[in-house]
């Protein structure tokens, strides 16, 4: 009845993107859909290879041949821009139109600064696009205590006006867009990709860049359909009429686990003043499951929301105007990043399974990447170092990520573990109480999904001594083997840290006088050991 009421407004891509009762009901649809299947040899195939050069491939009369052709242009604008702005041809398909949703995204200014450094967006551009700057910012779980940061999640952009600026700012630098068209099939020959689209055009490139998200067609024919490991269901609104609307939740736990469908489930909330109005404010409710046990539906988990947020906030539901309902699946799987699977093709974004499992995927986690993965694929592109080995380098393995799938599972809900209903909440405050007390440098990059060993040594270490008891509904939550795969993780994460800090700066500068081809895959070694271990992460001033 609430969102009947409710303009649904232009529905764009990407996630939240959406905000109709109809697109509730497909979304639910894709979930169960996906969350269903077992490996699928039937999945259709995009990607066909295809032995020799594209000489014989009817392109089309006079077809320009593209550097790198980017599919997926809400995110992917980003990606194109940075690589046009290199001097590369590049242009995007996007099946609707490459335009950013109503709602804000919420970032740290430290995340939006380093599209600054990448060259794509200047600082006073950066003071146009905000449209809400608060502080401080709380973490807190069921009464157990509150933990208050600044400038985490701070910052309200409006992803109109920066999609907006990149689009003019591609364009501009020689960068062609394909709106309205969607990609059919992609036949990757030794020379060439050639993309098909539905109105039947072809265009041929050099590279294909898959930002199509978590539901890209080429990422379902690679993973043979898999259901995912890993499920985040987010649902929430942006009303007006919040009296008390200065600070931020990041993350918020008013009850311990409740019914949801057929599923039990941990509720967690995110709560953010919204730059529409001095009054208006943007609540998630979220939660992850493990899509094996069951899991409800995105539609009943927004009546919960109605029920709850109210209580949560200190309103009452008819003083509110609705303004839009937002809603979202966030699909993860452990084997992440993605490898490369064919030569020419190349994922990024949350296509790549880059974002770490326990947030919401998206523009945060490009922008850590974005200046990596530019000056990765414009190398690669460059020396012409476009087989399936080569482009793995840009999408590596990386301990910091695996390692938090453990934090995921811990915060899932499991069917007959024995493990009290609020044991979430405790082992969250637990573990957020022990980081408050290390102090900043643990504590920060952990709230930016940046996990790095140093700092988990020190948190393990301190709810082991501060917590003992806790311990074994640890091994009941989250399993014996969940806990013996992340340990080799952890391990890794070790490994990685030594590798960076000590054995990086030994062979750079051998690496620097390598043959291009091994000089190209050092650097990725390199780049690997650095974000894999959480260090590319720099505390601000």
């Amino acid at each position: 009845m609430i969102m009947d009421k409710i303009s649904g407004g232009d529905e764009v891509g990407g996630a939240g993107g959406a905000y109709s009762y109809g697109a509730l009901k497909r979304l639910d649809q894709i979930c169960s859909s996906i969350c269903q299947s077992q490996v699928d040899p039937k999945v259709p195939e995009i990607v066909t290879q295809v032995q020799g050069p594209s000489v014989d491939y009817d392109l089309g009369g006079g077809s320009e041949i593209f550097d790198v052709l980017v599919c997926g242009g809400t995110l992917g604008i980003f990606v194109a821009t940075a690589l046009s702005f290199k001097g590369l041809r590049v242009g995007i398909i996007e099946r609707n139109i490459i335009k950013g949703r109503e709602q804000e995204w919420n970032i740290s200014r430290k995340e939006l600064m380093e599209i600054v450094e990448v060259g794509i967006l200047s600082e006073g551009e950066v003071e146009q696009i905000i449209s809400s700057d608060f502080n401080p910012n709380r973490c807190g779980f069921e009464n157990k205590g509150e933990i208050w940061v600044e400038g985490i999640l701070n910052l309200g952009i409006s992803p109109a006006k920066l999609v907006e600026i990149m689009k003019e700012r591609f364009i501009s630098s020689g960068g062609a867009i394909f709106e309205g068209k969607s990609l059919s099939s992609i036949s990757v020959h030794d020379d060439l990709a050639v993309l098909k689209l539905s109105d039947g055009d072809c265009l041929p490139c050099r590279l294909v860049v898959d930002a199509m998200g978590n539901f890209s067609p080429i990422v379902r024919q690679i993973r043979s359909g898999r259901k995912p490991d890993g499920l985040c269901l987010v649902v929430g609104a942006c009303a007006r009429g919040f009296e008390r609307n200065t600070t931020s939740d990041v993350i918020f736990s008013s009850s311990s686990v409740k019914k949801a469908g057929n599923s039990g489930v941990q509720l967690f909330w995110e709560a953010f003043p919204a730059g529409s109005g001095p009054a208006d404010r943007t609540t998630y409710m979220f939660t992850y499951v493990d899509p094996q046990f069951g899991f409800p539906k995105l539609e009943e988990l927004l009546e919960i929301y109605w029920d709850l947020m109210p209580e949560y906030q200190d309103v009452t539901l008819e003083t509110l105007d609705i303004r839009r309902v937002i809603f979202g699946i966030f699909p993860t799987h452990r084997d992440s990043p993605l490898p490369a699977a064919f030569d020419r093709i190349l994922q990024v974004g949350d296509a790549s399974g880059i974002q770490s499992p326990v947030s919401f995927g998206g523009f945060g986690s490009l922008t850590r990447h974005l200046g990596r993965l530019s000056n990765g694929i414009y190398e690669a592109v460059s020396g012409d170092f476009l087989d399936a080995y080569s482009l793995r380098l840009l999408n590596p393995y990386m301990p910091n990520l695996s390692a938090s799938w453990l934090f995921q599972r811990a915060m899932s809900t499991r069917p007959q573990t024995n493990v009290s209903p609020t044991f979430i909440n405790e082992l969250l405050y637990a573990n957020f109480q022990s980081m408050q007390k290390l102090g900043d440098s643990v504590l920060r990059p952990f709230l930016q999904d940046v996990i790095q060993f140093g700092p988990l040594v020190k948190t393990l270490g301190l709810v082991m001594l501060s917590r003992p008891q806790i311990l074994p509904s640890i091994f009941k939550q989250v399993g014996l083997g969940v806990i013996l795969n992340w340990s080799g993780h952890f391990v890794m994460l070790g490994y990685y840290t030594f590798l960076s800090n000590f054995i990086d700066p030994v062979v750079r500068p051998w690496v620097e006088s390598l043959p291009p081809r091994n000089k190209y895959q050092w650097k990725r070694y390199l780049e690997a050991w650095k974000y894999g271990a959480g260090l590319d992460y720099r505390q601000e001033e």
